[in-house]
């Protein structure tokens, strides 16, 4: 099936469904934000058990440097006996004096916190005054609350938006966090293309920073930026839509689209994407052979599921027998809507009734969270943690071949254990 024929889904009917939710915690997007921001520290205003998922996330040792830390709320806090802002200036203080490489301070909010109606933006902009203009301090919610663990770097970006000064605008601003390795792969092909003005969203140091205006283009690399396209597009910037750089077919689309508004000549981008092209065909190739024709059931977790159902549908002849995401924002995955050929898209999320589906269906390859991946393996079934999509290197024309191998390995496993 090629891009150009595939019938495409953005109008068919999505199952919505609005029950009981299993999602993992919006803190833990502070696991790669803090990797990816070089003078930033996250500070989670929450509890013991916030700071124990965050280590146990990170694998960090105690006596290690991280960029992330949890000023954790007391019982005294919790029942109001104590001033909670009080407590958060004087435990900003020791953390700066102890930490003076901290350009940006984010202020986490957590269950708890927002449980008890701790007003982090007051907070932010106070301390803002007290240690500017060597710290800028930020806050943004990573609760988890009825969100999905993505939605953390969403909001996130979001929060640095509106700091983002008016003078000497770029020309386009790519969105989202990834690995340095990538980002640089993908921002050479952008300059490749004659593109020279080109940022990124959030940038690795603060002095780093880049005007926003009217003349600012921005193109998304992650499905799950809703609220920071929104902010974007409140300054002034233009969105521009765009399948994701999920694969070969993907990434020369999401190129394409860049190529056609900055006026590229096809010469030119054959030309820069001939090579990367052809080396992620051959790397997905491989994977196909145990992809092709089989069945995969995505049950909605990181908002990843519709580009990568698109990918491993277009590029991998693989039969997408649901495709669940916890939320639909067809603005973002529109363009990949437009290429995805699949029996159901589901919108939200309903254990039950999803389990009841996905059990009928008998899928040869299921994606889910970590909570639902056991169980279903002992009935059976072949799994793929959706979290590790999110941890891996998986964008653009190098990564094709590693991402189409997360979903074969699963399926060679289990080929090799019932032999």
């Amino acid at each position: 099936m090629s891009l150009d024929t595939a019938p495409g889904c953005r109008d068919a009917p999505v199952l919505k469904e609005r029950g009981q939710h299993e999602v993992f915690c919006g803190l833990t997007s502070i696991i790669w934000l803090h990797r990816k921001m070089q003078d930033a520290f996250f500070l989670v205003v929450g509890s013991r058990t916030c700071a124990h998922l965050l280590q146990s996330a990170a694998g960090v040792m105690i006596f290690a440097e991280p960029r992330f830390g949890t000023a954790i709320l007391e019982e005294t806090d919790l029942a109001g006996m104590a001033d909670a802002h009080d407590e958060l200036d004087r435990e900003v203080a020791k953390l700066l004096a102890r930490r003076p490489d901290i350009r940006q301070l984010f202020l986490v909010g957590s269950c708890p916190s927002e449980v008890i109606k701790l007003d982090l933006a007051r907070a932010a902009e106070r301390l803002t005054k007290v240690h500017a203009p060597h710290v800028r301090v930020l806050n943004y919610s990573g609760s988890g609350i009825e969100t999905t663990f993505t939605q953390g770097e969403d909001t996130c970006l979001a929060a640095m938006v509106p700091v983002l000064p008016e003078a000497d605008p770029a020309d386009l601003v790519v969105v989202g966090a990834l690995p340095d390795v990538v980002e640089d792969q993908l921002l050479g092909l952008i300059r490749d293309l004659g593109i020279e003005n080109v940022r990124a969203l959030p940038a690795r140091r603060a002095d780093e920073d880049f005007g926003i205006g009217p003349a600012t283009r921005f193109i998304l690399a992650q499905p799950f930026l809703g609220e920071t396209a929104s902010a974007l597009a409140r300054r002034g910037a233009e969105h521009l839509p765009a399948p994701f750089p999920f694969g070969e077919r993907g990434t020369t689309a999401w190129l394409r689209v860049l190529a056609d508004e900055f006026g590229v000549s096809p010469e030119r981008f054959d030309e820069v994407t001939a090579a990367p092209r052809a080396r992620a065909q051959k790397a997905v190739a491989k994977a196909r052979e145990t992809l092709a024709d089989r069945s995969i059931f995505f049950f909605p977790d990181s908002q990843l599921e519709i580009p990568l159902a698109r990918f491993l549908t277009t590029e991998c002849g693989m039969e997408a027998m649901e495709v669940g995401t916890p939320y639909l924002h067809r603005g973002l995955v529109g363009p990949d809507l437009d290429l995805l050929e699949a029996g159901q898209i589901s919108e939200g999320q309903d254990v039950d009734r999803q389990l009841d589906r996905c059990r009928a269906a008998q899928p040869d390859l299921t994606v889910c969270g970590l909570g639902l991946a056991n169980p279903l393996e002992r009935e059976g079934l072949t799994t793929k943690w959706a979290i590790e999509l999110v941890f891996t290197p998986v964008h653009g024309y190098e990564q094709a071949g590693d991402l189409a191998e997360l979903f074969a390995r699963p399926l060679r496993r289990r080929e090799v254990l019932a032999l």
